[in-house]
């Protein structure tokens, strides 16, 4: 059984949460992301359910993005699975289907997809009951291959056997900074996943120190730097458009390095429940290298053309990029 499927809103008070499904093509630098939102303000903004679908074309070089909202009460959302209805978009355990149309660009989709690996508790699993953080995430379904069609502005792209993952994330207010990446496949090593964020909460008028947390499925095994003495030792920094991150737990070493260009990236508003808005600076086309440095064994390298998942979480939009939706 997946853990945190369903719908973990309380009663009251502010809350988001969201489902997502994102996937690269093998081999092209081509990715989609799709995302169905519910958000509810702690003040007397509306409640909301959102829904998104972003495609990334490095080929064309070109961002197409599409976002709508509904009224909460006309939406569905499932508690003891995953199942959102809002408006034509659905999404289901292994299947999505939707259509948006917003600013001249339309992307409409029909999606499945298999079971992928085990869920991975991106936090340690204690942290899930815990009202800190106040922003969690897991990968329900890690490795999923992705198959149907996506419709972009009338130009029909069929998806057979894309890597991705399915995930879901909630709390009652936006982590007040970050980078967050994955990779569902490297280039040199298929079959292996990465996930990895560096975050800073505010404390008052000044922020945390960084906390970083990385785990990396690789051979069958799943390696995780999450405990709070590795994020506080882990050493990171970040900035639009790069990443770089080094942590390390008792038996192993990771090094990640991420990148991508400013025409591959989107500028999101993200509503934020206690007020205001963050900006989630987004692609789905990074490169990155991740070097893994276990006792006893070889060096591992492995390398991603343009297979990341990178965003950053902001305050501002910077120059040069587009603030699309």
């Amino acid at each position: 059984m997946i853990p945190y499927y369903g719908l973990q809103a309380p009663a009251t008070g502010g809350h988001y949460e969201s489902w997502f499904v994102r996937a690269n093509h093998p081999l092209r630098p081509q990715a989609l992301w799709i995302r169905y939102t519910l958000f509810r303000a702690a003040d007397n903004r509306p409640a909301l359910g959102e829904v998104w679908a972003m495609w990334f074309d490095g080929e064309q070089q070109r961002t197409v993005a599409a976002k709508q909202e509904f009224p909460l009460d006309d939406c569905h959302y499932a508690s003891d699975a995953m199942r959102v209805d809002a408006g034509d978009n659905h999404i289901e355990p292994g299947k999505l289907t939707g259509q948006l149309q917003h600013r001249g660009q339309t992307l409409q989709w029909d999606l499945h997809y298999n079971d992928g690996e085990a869920s991975l508790l991106f936090l340690p699993a204690s942290f899930y009951e815990r009202p800190l953080p106040k922003a969690k995430s897991l990968v329900s379904r890690p490795m999923i291959q992705l198959h149907g069609t996506l419709n972009v502005n009338g130009e029909i792209i069929n998806l057979d056997g894309w890597r991705g993952s399915e995930n879901h994330n909630w709390g009652s207010q936006h982590t007040d900074r970050y980078a967050w990446g994955q990779v569902a496949g490297f280039d040199n090593a298929p079959e292996a996943f990465l996930e990895c964020a560096t975050a800073q909460i505010r404390l008052g008028p000044v922020y945390s120190p960084k906390l970083s947390i990385a785990a990396l499925c690789l051979d069958g095994e799943r390696f995780l730097f999450n405990t709070i003495g590795t994020a506080l030792k882990a050493r990171a920094h970040y900035r639009p458009f790069e990443w770089s991150l080094e942590t390390r737990n008792r038996d192993a070493r990771l090094m990640i390095q991420m990148d991508t260009t400013p025409d591959r990236v989107a500028a999101l508003t993200y509503y934020n429940p206690p007020g205001g808005n963050k900006f989630c600076l987004n692609s789905k086309l990074a490169r990155v290298t991740a070097t893994f440095r276990q006792k006893g064994k070889p060096e591992r390298v492995l390398h991603s053309a343009h297979g990341g998942a990178f965003e950053i979480l902001t305050d501002q939009v910077p120059p040069g990029v587009e603030l699309q939706v």
